[in-house]
């Protein structure tokens, strides 16, 4: 009998409970930061820091699906990531519905508030990101899963600016201006996953 290192369905044993192993923590990591962004968000009265948690709670979602995914079959990896696409469409126009209701209701953030929860938002999505980044190749599955983990540092970057922003200003324009750009980071980001998704489908 062949060694089962040396069969293919070894080898894709191994692969899954390497991605199984790395979605757990990032899973884990983004259920945390969730909680502990959307009670800064409200505390704060940040429209970027509360679109920030969501975006976590979103990625908690699509990482729990991205788990029932390594065991699937192809097309259902396909199926999987067009619906993790459309969650981060609806994140986009979630945040971009923020804004306009900030724009209509202005108010300024507490920064302090904004900052220390960004840098740490930075250091916990930093960590899923170079874990993702081992694995983002290997499937469509882990490719829309990692396209999820940048979203996340570019979108607490762009907190840490907006709460800089808002400290120099003294008003709520810069959380505004950022919600903004993280409305379209998601709405672009939204576009790509789809599309690789439809593609996959096609090709099957």
């Amino acid at each position: 009998m062949a060694d089962c290192c040396e069969n293919k369905s070894c080898a894709i044993d191994v692969l899954r409970v390497r991605q199984s192993s790395t979605l757990k923590v990032v899973l884990c990591i983004n259920v945390v930061m969730f909680l502990v962004e959307i009670v800064a968000g409200i505390m704060s009265g940040s429209t970027a820091l509360l679109s920030d948690s969501l975006d976590n709670l979103g990625d908690a979602i699509t990482y729990g699906l991205s788990l029932y995914a390594i065991a699937s079959a192809p097309r259902s990896k396909a199926k999987i990531a067009l619906f993790k696409g459309i969650l981060i469409l609806i994140a986009g126009l979630f945040v971009f519905s923020q804004v306009v209701y900030r724009i209509i209701v202005p108010i300024v953030p507490i920064y302090e508030t904004m900052g220390l929860i960004s840098l740490l938002a930075l250091l916990a999505n930093g960590t899923c990101l170079a874990l993702l980044w081992k694995r983002h190749e290997e499937d469509i599955n882990m490719s829309s899963v990692w396209e999820c983990s940048r979203n996340d540092v570019a979108s607490n970057i762009s907190v840490f600016v907006a709460a800089g922003g808002v400290w120099l200003t003294h008003s709520g324009w810069p959380d505004i201006l950022v919600g903004l750009l993280l409305a379209l980071l998601f709405l672009k980001s939204s576009v790509k996953v789809i599309r690789g998704a439809v593609s996959e489908l096609r090709n099957l």
